[in-house]
């Protein structure tokens, strides 16, 4: 089996699609207590590295992965970088990024990259690494990996992409970019879509397929799970059961089909979001608040069954954690079929090739067929509509409140 070292596990996203792809984690180093138990539980043939990078020395590593430099197929790893998420930068402006010491991960990849040179490489990250203004922490990256060519004698000439893993199959939709680099310079070409919107024939004879849907992933499932851990609390919690599959608070705008609750856009898109069945997730949060979704199209939060469906899992994970800690281990996760799919390609451009695998990704679940009609939407609750009026829409980029917050305090 062709081997992976891998860095910044978490809840092991990556991991489990290469091991559908054939290969062997032969160690994981990962910080966060309640992901490396769920390692334990899931995977205890995996090796794990309890805590922090830092502390250990890539001698350490390979030790415990029993290889030698240059022996590892694959480096895998997703390093943390807050300052380079989309809502990093929206909450602090003009982030500094690299002088963040939570950017530090990036260079502790590369520090373990040099020290190992893999035969090959995959590092993913959020799409803010890649931003078109913030590029810093992408040019950390390329520049360290020249470096490592220079003085390590190796080729590694990373491509760069960002893939929505949508179009890949899962039934969620998630860009993320990734960097994959071969130690003796082989090119990697990135796999096309396979999946895409649009007519069903039109995209037959384009060699696609139809974007999979949350009724592709959940719809076997139980639906009305009556989880006293799953309901919705708070202020918000008997409005939600109001808005219909697929929309969210912008229904009660004026704009949208139910009551002027909101101002248009004056809240984050994934507030009061529900699910439909016809179409992909959305993104699934780490840390949402207790309003923020994607949620059932029952009007409840996702049970870890169904975020491990939409996240491409494999079936059959346990987890003995609370409903929080297992929404931010999956929510910080890549979906496993995303990496399943680039580690076949990994395997047939840069390694030995792919023989003995099945011809198509195995964690990519068939066409659901039997979808229901949309859930009906509740009536509204007669004390939101003390709230019915005329509400300011959003005055537009840069210029609500937020924005006018960060300006004020330069």
């Amino acid at each position: 089996m062709p081997t992976a070292i891998s860095l910044y596990t978490g809840v092991g996203g990556l991991d489990f699609g290469f091991e559908a792809a054939g290969f062997e984690t032969r160690i994981a180093v990962e910080l966060d207590a309640v992901c490396c138990a769920a390692l334990a539980e899931n995977r205890p043939n995996w090796p794990v590295l309890r805590g922090d990078i830092h502390a250990f020395t890539s001698e350490q590593i390979l030790d415990a992965a029993d290889l030698e430099v240059r022996e590892a197929d694959v480096l895998i790893g997703g390093p943390p970088c807050q300052p380079f998420s989309k809502a990093g930068f929206w909450v602090s402006g003009e982030t500094k990024r690299l002088s963040d010491p939570r950017s530090s991960t990036l260079e502790q990849y590369l520090r373990v990259l040099h020290d190992s040179r893999p035969r090959a490489f995959l590092l993913e990250n959020v799409p803010g690494l890649a931003f078109s203004a913030k590029r810093e922490g992408l040019r950390l990256l390329l520049d360290g990996i020249n470096e490592i060519n220079r003085s390590a004698g190796t080729s590694y000439s990373p491509s760069v992409a960002k893939l929505n893993a949508a179009h890949y199959g899962v039934p969620q939709m998630r860009e993320r970019v990734f960097l994959v680099g071969a130690r003796d310079g082989t090119p990697f070409r990135f796999p096309a879509p396979s999946h895409a919107e649009g007519d069903e024939v039109d995209l037959l004879s384009q060699g696609l397929e139809p974007l999979r849907t949350a009724w592709d992933a959940l719809g076997d499932l139980p639906q009305d799970l009556g989880d006293p851990a799953l309901a919705m609390r708070g202020k918000w919690a008997a409005l939600l059961p109001t808005i219909p599959e697929g929309e969210n608070y912008l229904w009660h705008t004026c704009r949208g089909g139910g009551a002027r609750i909101f101002g248009w856009r004056t809240r984050f898109w994934s507030f009061l979001l529900k699910l439909a069945k016809n179409r992909p997730a959305w993104t699934i949060q780490a840390q949402p608040g207790p309003a923020v979704g994607p949620f059932h199209w029952q009007s409840r939060h996702l049970s870890p069954q169904e975020l491990c469906r939409i996240q491409s899992f494999p079936d059959a994970l346990r987890f003995n954690a609370r409903q929080r800690e297992v929404q931010r281990m999956l929510g910080n996760a890549v979906p496993s079929l995303l990496a399943e799919v680039l580690a076949r390609e990994i395997r047939a451009q840069l390694l030995d090739g792919v023989d003995g695998l099945a011809r198509t990704p195995t964690l990519l679940r068939p066409r659901r067929e039997g979808m229901p009609p949309p859930e009906v939407p509740a009536p509204l609750p007669e004390h939101y509509r003390r709230l019915i009026g005329e509400h300011e829409d959003h005055p537009g980029t840069g210029l609500g409140p937020g924005a006018r917050r960060r300006v004020d305090a330069v």
